[in-house]
């Protein structure tokens, strides 16, 4: 089990950590602008747009939160009693599908119901934050690594599953595996980057300049 983390780290440090576990990363690193700090507080908010960009281009996502936006006049804040009440129908026009509406809201009663407290969420281990987050319908695994690594700026969260990932892994370490094979390889490739793992997957995908949007 992962330890939980209740700090933004150094990232300055952890990036000449890295280049120096891993040479392959290292370059990545070298031709990259700088990943910073992303950490914030509004966990409702970081899981809104984590479900919006669920299986969508980052270009995608954001357009669609504009106007996702723009259904919460003046201020453009979902408040969750106003997401709560909304239809499939008002959720559609913004160009969300009906099954991620149903997501919305249920993201939305969650927080209602006192279920997204930062200070708690932030003293949990990658385990229990996900087993925590996962009661929500429409939140899976990868959506709680992206909280934990973005919204919580967690230094050692390793997102293996994500399709960008094991896209940048294959082209920069010339992967041919496919499968549980491909995981594998990647879990063992990563090890020398702990405890800072979660930088090194912000790396990867700002290499491929599909980094994730939550």
């Amino acid at each position: 089990m992962t330890a939980p983390a209740t700090y933004t780290y150094d990232h300055d440090e952890a990036r000449r950590y890295l280049s120096q576990a891993d040479p392959v990363l290292a370059g990545i690193i070298a031709q990259s602008r700088p990943v910073r700090a992303s950490a914030h507080e509004d966990l409702y908010l970081a899981l809104l747009k984590a479900v919006v960009s669920q299986q969508i281009s980052t270009k995608a996502a954001a357009a669609i939160w504009r106007k996702f936006e723009g259904l919460f006049r003046p201020e453009g804040y979902p408040e969750p009693r106003e997401l709560a009440q909304l239809s499939d129908d008002e959720l559609r026009a913004a160009g969300i599908s009906k099954q991620k509406a149903g997501y919305l809201r249920a993201i939305a009663e969650f927080n209602l119901a006192g279920q997204l407290d930062h200070a708690h969420l932030s003293q949990l281990s990658e385990d229990d934050f996900t087993r925590h987050l996962t009661q929500i319908k429409g939140v899976g695994r990868w959506t709680a690594q992206m909280l934990q690594m973005f919204a919580l700026d967690q230094p050692d969260v390793f997102a293996e599953g994500d399709l960008g990932v094991q896209n940048a892994m294959r082209r920069h370490y010339g992967l041919p595996e496919t499968g549980r094979a491909l995981l594998r390889r990647m879990t063992e490739l990563a090890e020398p980057w702990r405890p800072y793992r979660s930088l090194a997957c912000k790396y990867l995908w700002q290499s491929l300049d599909n980094a994730p949007t939550p």
